[in-house]
């Protein structure tokens, strides 16, 4: 999936919330921008490998955020079922 796909995919927003949705196996595609925090993204990169989702980095969280129509930077996002 393209990040011009999420645009108009179902999707979740955030850390948290992409993290709940790996964990329930809804998320088919995370995302995630290259310039959020390690510390805050490690964690969550590991989860996506652990159940198999596919990880796509972006290149701001700028960049995440607009395509997610929102007005602020998204650290993450998910494209979910």
């Amino acid at each position: 999936m393209t990040l011009e796909a999420l645009k108009t995919a179902k999707r979740v927003i955030g850390i948290k919330q992409v993290a709940k949705a790996v964990k329930r196996d809804a998320a088919t595609e995370v995302f995630i921008a290259d310039d959020a925090e390690a510390k805050v993204v490690e964690p969550l990169e590991a989860l996506c490998t652990e159940h198999g989702v596919p990880v796509s980095r972006v290149g701001s969280m700028k960049e995440l955020g607009t395509a997610c129509s929102i007005e602020v930077g998204a650290a993450a996002a998910a494209a979910v079922r």
